[in-house]
């Protein structure tokens, strides 16, 4: 017999032998047990994870006259031939070229007739999202009201591309990503039966390598085994990958750590040499940080093979890089990684990634020596200093006596800048208080009512950015501004030039008229609001007391009145501008005790304003 390849020759043909899904398996099993089979069935799932071999299990479980605990027997003739494909009752199609509405019309037509051989005539979709439109209104009306003898399963690795209508007519079944130590036992199985031997490590590399998937982990077992047929191989798996071992990462992380770039860049041209690719450079650095931090916390967290190949150079790393270098350094890698995607030149982006994470450690190691340059100032500082504030005393002794104030220049000369946290984007300061000049309740609440529909029509790496911790806070005809809880995500979307302008875009057609985005970090909100409500106070209001020409209040409105608000004061302004610009509850604090003003009493004010809007 002809070569065949291993994902093909350990094709489950139980469900027992589907590893990674029992949920799945037990549920369809029970089914079968129960004899409640339903007329169609949806699985959905990333690639190799047994979505068409469930099927074809399944197409023979049903037909199967010796099944015994849900399970098809494979001796019959009805298992041998769905398993040989030369059964006519099971028909496999691949939507991916047969997406047509004639190709599924023919379908239609042809699941009338009974079945020649089995007891059902079983149809295997896969990839259905493939469908045009006028396909999936063809295999509607079937899949509603289907004949009796006719089971359909559809398979998918993009099921938000399914219409909901066909959706809701079958049973879905999501299969999941197969664990890593589930591949691995699988793939020692394997090699067990073929008596073939093999380094742990080996399996392990390429169980992360295939992500999740078991048809990806036994192709890549294939080529290393034609690779070196006799043993599985560390070295053998790392060339098949593509993957950097865990000394070459040592050496490039030790290098980069202590400002060594020459020593950086020729691992990097020596691994580019060598064919590595740039995006599995990158991937396999982000997964050694991530063990790095998990086993700082617990040994036993750091699951990787990188973490076991070499324990002692590991443990020895993690005491020469610390948790803020780590966290930073997958910041860089991240940045790069999304670069890498749209550039011919990925291997200029690595040589700059490691000047970058090379010189990131003389920028972190700044901060440590400023204490004690502060500790120790200069005599000439010093100097300054006292002459500095000579001047303002006297400055202030000449104002106590002629009553004018003092000079600014000589103030402003001395004063010391508050510490302030560095970010990578400052707000817009000037647009943001024009929105407020011209924001009302009424805008924010109508921004609020269409900010989920606003997100539905964002792709999904936009929404995102946009879904967590984002809300609209301040709203005018022609803006609104934005708040986000998380300091990091706002530097990324105020960055972001593309996504603004597809918010706005959008958000033009959900508003009717063009409007304008503004970001803002939620921590920075209550200060700029508060500053606009002192720099812009409103005029004068009307006093309490009626004008002589008023119409007296009436016994009824009074009393009720005074019940509802027996000490209540004269409205004040700030309160009401608040109010009108953030919401009706309005938090005010009066230094010593705080108060609450709602739109239907407002409490007297005299230190701030808070808002919780």
């Amino acid at each position: 017999m002809a070569y065949q390849a291993l994902y093909r020759v350990w094709r489950p043909q139980r469900f027992a032998d589907l590893v990674g899904q029992e949920t799945v398996t037990q549920t369809l099993k029970n089914a079968l047990i129960t004899d409640q089979i339903s007329h169609a069935y949806l699985f959905t799932g990333p690639r190799g994870t047994g979505k068409t071999s469930a099927a074809k299990i399944l197409a023979k479980a049903v037909n199967c006259r010796y099944r015994e605990d849900g399970e098809p027997c494979n001796k019959c003739e009805t298992c041998q031939a769905i398993t040989a494909g030369r059964l006519g009752d099971v028909i496999e199609i691949d939507a991916a070229s047969n997406n047509g509405v004639d190709e599924i019309r023919d379908i239609r037509d042809k699941a009338k007739y009974a079945p020649t051989v089995a007891d059902y005539k079983v149809y295997i979709i896969d990839e259905v999202h493939m469908l045009s439109t006028g396909a999936f209104n063809a295999l509607l009306k079937t899949l509603e009201e289907p004949p009796a003898h006719v089971i359909f399963i559809l398979a998918t690795t993009e099921v938000q591309k399914v219409p909901a209508t066909i959706i809701s007519r079958t049973q879905r079944f999501d299969f999941k990503r197969i664990a890593t130590e589930t591949i691995v036992a699988r793939m020692h199985y394997i090699l067990k039966d073929m008596q073939i031997t093999f380094d742990d490590a080996a399996l392990e590399l390429i169980a992360n390598a295939a992500a999740g998937g078991m048809r990806d982990a036994l192709s890549i077992l294939d080529q290393v085994l034609s690779f070196g047929a006799d043993h599985v191989t560390l070295a053998n798996a790392l060339t098949v990958t593509g993957s950097l071992s865990g000394d070459t990462l040592t050496k490039y992380l030790r290098a980069v750590n202590a400002g060594e770039t020459g020593n950086g860049l020729t691992i990097v041209q020596t691994e580019l040499a060598a064919g590595k690719d740039p995006n599995q450079f990158i991937t396999n650095l982000l997964i050694f940080l991530r063990d790095l931090l998990l086993y700082r916390q617990d040994p036993h967290l750091a699951r990787s093979f990188y973490a076991t190949q070499d324990p002692a150079a590991f443990a020895e790393l993690i005491k020469q890089i610390d948790d803020t270098r780590v966290y930073q350094m997958i910041d860089v890698l991240t940045d790069v990684q999304e670069q890498l995607r749209q550039t011919t030149h990925p291997d200029v982006y690595l040589d700059v990634l490691t000047v970058k994470l090379a010189t990131l450690s003389q920028t972190v190691a700044e901060p440590a020596a400023a204490p004690a340059a502060q500790s120790a100032p200069a005599p000439e500082a010093l100097t300054e200093t006292i002459k500095s504030l000579e001047q303002q005393v006297a400055a202030l002794q000449q104002a106590a006596k002629g009553g004018t104030a003092p000079a600014a220049g000589p103030a402003a000369a001395v004063k010391r800048k508050a510490p302030q946290r560095h970010t990578k984007v400052h707000v817009n300061l000037e647009e943001i208080n024009t929105v407020l000049g011209q924001a009302t309740r009424q805008n924010l609440a109508n921004l609020q009512s269409i900010w989920g529909d606003l997100l539905n029509m964002l792709d999904v790496g936009q929404r995102a950015m946009l879904h967590v911790g984002t809300k609209p806070v301040a709203a005018s005809p022609e803006a609104v501004v934005v708040s986000f809880d998380y300091p990091m995500m706002f530097e990324r979307v105020a960055k972001d030039q593309v996504l603004r302008e597809q918010v706005e875009a959008d958000l033009n057609k959900l508003a009717g008229n063009p409007m304008h985005v503004y970001f803002v970090p939620k921590e920075q909100w209550p200060q700029i609001r508060k500053n606009y409500l002192l720099a812009h106070p409103v005029g004068k209001q009307k006093s309490g007391r009626p004008a002589p020409g008023d119409a007296p209040t009436s016994a009824a409105a009074s009393t009720a009145t005074a019940s509802a608000a027996p000490a209540a004061a004269p409205a004040n302004p700030l309160v009401d501008k608040a109010k009108a610009l953030f919401g009706s509850f309005v938090e005010v604090d009066n230094g010593s005790s705080k108060q609450t003003a709602s739109s239907d009493n407002n409490q007297k004010q005299t230190d701030g304003v808070k808002t919780n809007g």
